[in-house]
């Protein structure tokens, strides 16, 4: 049998029924909630995922940092941590969610970040897979290790003193992903003690806008829409950024789906800038 190419960045429930079995596809569980949602995703896992399914653990393998609760981790733990579920060199690989794309968005653009470059997201996630009546199952995944060579693709990743230059110079555009109440400093960060408001310059674009009612990430031309609604010059350079650097993936995620696939993240995001004293913040 021929080989079928891995559709990018979005595959859709049934091209990932049809190759559930094939040898070279791999599928990763990623949801990753705030504390405050009450939820537990490894248990969630547990009691039902999609068949071969391995679970992503976010916070482990990208362990704290300073105020970063899961910052990009050394390329030797990532490789060691993947390894172990299997996720390797020679496979491709699905990721999926139960939260809109917070999490799996974030765990493809690790991938990516980290030179693998055959990995998709399941557009509509965990929900649509659901909805549609698909299998799930409850068995244990035991995967067979599998050797992965990271290479960084450092032009994907952006840290604190770019974006601090980056207020003078404006070469990139920086557009953050989460509500406007918290953009705008008129609601409360989830995290205690983190200034309100905005990194200077910035633009905001709430990465819920880009996730349809169904649970699919939206089309091409909305996408396109809802940057330039925000003021995103799509031919300039866009940073994205965030709370934590987990929801602005789904930015990536969006502008990947029409053809911008070198958007860089600013991992530290907001946890990061508003965590300094020596750091502007804007609250219009």
């Amino acid at each position: 049998m021929s080989r079928v190419d891995l559709p990018t960045p979005l595959v859709d429930t049934a091209w990932l029924q049809r190759h559930l079995a094939a040898p070279d596809v791999r599928v990763v569980d990623a949801t990753w909630c705030l504390p405050q949602a009450g939820r537990d995703p490894r248990r969630e896992y547990e009691a039902r995922h999609i068949p071969g399914a391995v679970f992503f653990d976010l916070d482990e393998i990208c362990p704290p940092r300073g105020p970063h609760p899961h910052p990009v981790p050394d390329p030797a733990r990532f490789s060691s941590r993947v390894r172990r579920l299997g996720l390797g060199d020679g496979v491709r690989i699905v990721v999926y969610d139960d939260n809109d794309y917070c999490a799996s968005a974030r765990v493809w653009w690790l991938f990516r970040y980290f030179g693998h470059e055959e990995v998709a997201v399941l557009d509509g996630g965990l929900r649509r897979w659901i909805a549609e009546g698909r299998p799930l199952t409850d068995e244990p995944v035991a995967p067979r290790e599998r050797h992965f060579t990271a290479r960084c693709n450092n032009l994907l990743l952006r840290e604190l003193e770019q974006i601090r230059a980056n207020l003078t110079l404006r070469r990139e555009q920086l557009v953050d992903a989460r509500a406007p109440g918290r953009f705008h400093g008129i609601e409360p960060e989830p995290r205690p003690g983190l200034r309100g408001g905005h990194i200077p310059g910035s633009l905001n674009l709430w990465y819920k806008e880009l996730v349809r009612e169904d649970g699919r990430l939206a089309d091409a031309e909305t996408i396109r829409q809802r940057f330039a609604a925000a003021g995103v010059d799509l031919a300039r350079p866009i940073v994205t950024s965030c709370g934590s650097g987990v929801s602005a993936c789904v930015l990536n995620l969006a502008l990947s789906r029409i053809g911008i696939h070198d958007a860089a993240l600013y991992d530290g995001s907001w946890v990061e800038w508003a965590s300094r004293p020596d750091t502007p913040v804007e609250t219009s």
